[in-house]
């Protein structure tokens, strides 16, 4: 506890009588100890603890820094930070990949042994320090400091791509007010008198033409920009004026549009599991879905892909987290929180994958419906050529109203029968198990299966202009977190308008993103997406673990927040601080590496002539590009730490923001009043008996040694100057 707070002051003082005398010299009213936050949940009979690393550089709403408005706003924005379009077409793609019901498994382990825990350390530094992810670890430990830099990079590289995707829903959201839906059917193209299919469209399907050439209109590698595709453009123009708007007024603006983006998708997703669960088929889509393959489980890169789902669900590394929990007070009970977003996060996600299969369930059935009557076609011609005979086919079978059943069982006659020549006759089984194992993830599955899934809905428009808008929500939901990680470590170093960061942001952005909305966009969000975001920041994740865990100190972190909490956490988060969690991020590392190292580096191209995608090798150019993605987010790392280990550069206090810079005035000037009042009482600290009940020192989590602070009444540092060296165990 710093040595000039109110309670220690009265520790010093040498009797009970005196506590008065000091209060006037002080000029202070007497202190209701009860009500202290720092003595919440201490017991009579226990010592007071050391000073922590997590100062108090003012009390609530005294640093002039903005509130969350009440609880409600906060727990909103960091679902809706969270919950995103990752929990509507990843999450269900590798749940179906990894194994159905089987994969929830190792998810829900991974979210209790790294996804709680880290999740639960951002916001307690948030909230403690109340800064923004530079301040943060600046304060924590300054040679790390640029943690706080890399994740403020990868938020950046990270949003200007994920609203070109919030821009692409824009788009289809303004073409969904039409009937039919554009995408519905294949476009006929005239030539003269005669009308035929588009060649594109009819080797591919109709949603898939309408997303790559009447929505991308892309080119045929990533060599070929093509140029800017102006609706796109358009698109994303409309996508950072409504993030500019949402974000332009800090916490004031954004917590009140949350209240819409964060609730209104879950209404989408409910009205949709309730319609998709109507239709036909939507239960072979859900059966399917969670029908655990246990051998799965035993499959390294099951689990290593779960940790990574859980690593993004919940936002950890980018800096939205901490920037949020910055504004609220520091007594707010920010473990509830953790696992509560935790909670509703992995929920979100099993809603979305129930919906997503009801929808594809139908989808499927309506596919082989259509590949049965195709095929039963071509053997009635055979019929009618002579190349099968009439006899093949069981008596029973009426071509007119022919069931998947019935075609199953004439399929297996003929395939019988006809051995040696079947393969030249084409037919296809038209299994469902088939329909329903193409996995499709990311834009493939919203753009593309769950639009033509739609077209066959009754009242398709309505439904679809309600999936887009529920796309647009959960984007900017996404997004705000994006920028609030950005602007808030800027508005914490440097006195700026946040009206004017905001909008310089969003035009600087704008700009930046035409990269993406050219005929070769596709492409370079494909890159960003692999190369921008995973490896830097879970580089970032494992070393804010570290600067806690192993800099700081465990311990002394549990007894900050018992300070700040009231309580004192679970000694399960110890050790998964201490050892788990690093070990797990360490391995994550590892295999990111080798995945990236075995994988081949490309991307998928759409070719027009074939009306398919084929994967690409990167040109030396985009690989070098992708890979200077990686150097550019983690370059601040070893930089800041390589200046201030030298003394290169300040250790960061010089940009701390005015507000806090008055706290720290504050805390000198009750400095100095604090030894003139020892001067008068001609009594040491050290003397005086403390009319304070004596507070008990945190125990590890064995709950047998004792946690001291030899620097406790000693120390005048401010608080990172005292964690320079690692923890005692012992």
């Amino acid at each position: 506890m710093p040595k000039n707070s109110k309670v220690t002051q009265r520790e010093h003082s040498n009797e009970a009588v005196t506590e008065s005398v000091a209060d006037l010299l002080a000029l202070e009213q007497p202190m209701d100890y009860k009500s202290s936050q720092m003595s919440m949940g201490l017991s009579p009979g226990a010592i007071a603890p050391g000073k922590g690393l997590l100062p108090s550089p003012d009390p609530d709403g005294e640093d002039g820094r903005p509130a969350w408005n009440n609880k409600l706003e906060y727990i909103l924005a960091q679902v809706g930070f969270s919950v995103g379009l990752g929990n509507v077409w990843r999450f269900p793609y590798l749940c179906q990949k990894n194994g159905g019901g089987a994969y929830l498994v190792p998810y829900f382990i991974l979210l209790l042994l790294i996804g709680i825990p880290l999740f639960f350390l951002e916001l307690a530094v948030g909230q403690r320090i109340r800064r923004g992810s530079i301040g943060v670890w600046n304060y924590v430990y300054p040679q790390l400091g640029g943690i706080g830099v890399s994740s403020l990079m990868v938020c950046g590289f990270v949003g200007l791509y994920y609203n070109v995707i919030i821009g692409w829903s824009i788009f289809y959201f303004f073409q969904s007010f039409q009937y039919p839906l554009p995408w519905a059917e294949c476009p006929i193209r005239r030539n003269g008198s005669q009308a035929i299919v588009e060649p594109e469209c009819e080797k591919s399907s109709a949603t898939t033409y309408f997303w790559y050439r009447q929505t991308l209109n892309i080119t045929s590698s990533i060599d070929d920009t093509g140029g800017l595709n102006w609706r796109m453009t358009l698109s994303l123009l409309g996508a950072w004026i409504i993030v500019c708007l949402a974000v332009i007024k800090g916490i004031q603006s954004s917590g009140k549009v949350m209240y819409f983006s964060s609730l209104f998708p879950y209404v989408v997703l409910f009205c949709f599991l309730v319609r998709g669960l109507l239709l036909r088929g939507a239960v072979d889509g859900i059966a399917h879905m969670f029908t655990p393959k246990l051998e799965k489980m035993l499959e390294p890169q099951v689990w290593r892909e779960a940790a990574t789902q859980v690593f993004f669900a919940l936002g950890l590394g980018f800096g939205g987290v901490i920037a949020f929990s910055s504004y609220n007070k520091r007594d707010n009970n920010c473990h509830f929180d953790a696992a509560l977003v935790s909670v509703i996060n992995f929920v979100t996600s099993i809603l979305a994958t129930l919906v997503v299969f009801a929808v594809l369930g139908f989808k499927a059935n309506v596919m082989n419906e259509k590949c049965v009557v195709e095929n039963a076609e071509k053997i009635l011609g055979y019929l009618n050529t002579g190349v099968l005979s009439k006899e093949l086919i069981p008596p029973h079978i009426n071509f007119s109203h022919l069931s998947t059943q019935d075609y199953a069982e004439m399929y297996g006659v003929i395939k019988a029968v006809k051995e040696d020549s079947f393969s030249q006759l084409g037919l296809d089984a038209c299994l469902l198990e088939d329909e329903l194992n193409k996995a499709v993830q990311g834009t493939g599955l919203a753009f593309i299966a769950f639009t033509e899934a739609m077209t066959h809905f009754p009242a398709s428009p309505f439904w679809s202009v309600m999936f887009f808008f529920m796309l647009i929500n959960l984007g900017l939901g996404s997004m705000i977190g994006t920028m609030t990680g950005i602007t808030t470590p800027i508005l914490d170093a440097f006195k700026i308008r946040k009206e004017i960061l905001c909008v310089a942001c969003c035009i600087v952005a704008f700009f930046l993103g035409l990269l993406f909305v050219q005929r070769s966009g596709n492409y370079f969000v494909a890159m960003f997406d692999d190369y921008s975001a995973g490896l830097p920041l879970t580089v970032v994740v494992i070393l804010e673990n570290i600067s806690v865990a192993w800099i700081y100190g465990t311990k002394r972190f549990m007894q900050d927040l018992e300070d700040m909490l009231g309580f004192r956490p679970y000694s399960f988060y110890f050790y998964m601080w201490k050892y788990v969690s690093p070990a797990i991020l360490v391995v994550l590392i590892i295999a990111t590496v080798i995945e990236m190292a075995v994988s081949p580096a490309g991307y998928n191209a759409w070719v027009e002539a074939e009306g398919s995608e084929r994967f690409l090798s990167y040109p030396p150019w985009a690989l070098g590009m992708a890979y200077a993605l990686i150097v550019v987010a983690m370059l601040p790392l070893p930089i800041v730490f390589i200046a201030r280990h030298f003394n290169l550069m300040s250790d960061g206090s010089n940009k701390l923001s005015v507000s806090y810079r008055k706290g720290m005035m504050k805390d000198i000037s009750n400095l100095e009043e604090q030894d003139e009042q020892r001067f008068i009482l001609g009594k040491n600290p050290s003397e005086t008996p403390s009319p304070m009940p004596p507070h008990r020192a945190y125990l590890g989590p064995g709950g047998t040694q004792e946690m001291t602070n030899t620097n406790y009444g000693t120390s005048t540092k401010t608080g990172y100057q005292n964690i320079g060296s690692p923890e005692s165990e012992l």
